[in-house]
């Protein structure tokens, strides 16, 4: 099998981002996007999907955390897409029930090339400190796009806001974990009736 990896650059007047991506890693990250919050869901997101992340992000955060976040949704999603080329091999699909303290979220996706986001979140707290968690809608939103990916996100209980997002990025892991996955009953081909994805 071939290597499934990709780096990204996107620098404009708003953000700067540099993004190496490892489908196939260990979970090794080295993440900085100048946003705490962000920095520890993005490294859950790789340890638990056994992707290695090495992101390098600088923004106008004195504006608004808003156009760094929605940016690396972008770039990561550019980046899983690359990395998993035609998507040969792969088992497709991928979900995950998963249990962070009071909170339980189910996340599941098909990397079948049709970007759709669902998108549900029973907490209704407003603030991590001072990160609006609103944004990150906006970064799942952008990540579907560029990852080609239908994606049904639903934190389906807890009062802890951290632990309701915590749960919400490491199902998503499991899931991706699942879905980049190698179905050996394929033998190579594309998962799909069509052919193509």
């Amino acid at each position: 099998m071939k290597k499934r990896m990709a780096s990204k650059i996107r620098h404009t007047r708003e953000t700067q981002i540099d993004m190496r991506l490892n489908v196939d890693g260990t979970g090794q990250c080295d993440i900085s996007t100048g946003i705490g919050f962000m920095d520890h869901m993005l490294e859950l997101l790789g340890r638990h999907a056994l992707i290695d992340l090495h992101i390098r992000a600088t923004g106008d955060l004195q504006v608004d955390y808003h156009h760094t976040v929605e940016d690396l949704g972008l770039v990561l999603g550019d980046a899983l897409n690359e990395a998993l080329g035609d998507r040969a091999g792969i088992t497709r699909y991928g979900w995950a029930l998963l249990p962070m303290d009071d909170t339980l979220s189910r996340v599941a996706l098909d990397l079948g090339g049709r970007p759709y986001l669902v998108y549900q979140i029973a907490n209704r707290k407003k603030k991590i400190v001072d990160f609006d968690v609103d944004l990150i809608r906006e970064f799942f939103q952008a990540f579907t796009v560029q990852g080609r990916l239908n994606l049904h996100i639903a934190q389906l209980y807890g009062k802890d806001v951290h632990h309701a997002y915590e749960s919400v990025f490491k199902g998503l892991a499991r899931a991706l974990r699942m879905a980049c996955g190698y179905d050996a009953g394929l033998k190579g081909a594309i998962p799909s009736s069509k052919g193509v994805l």
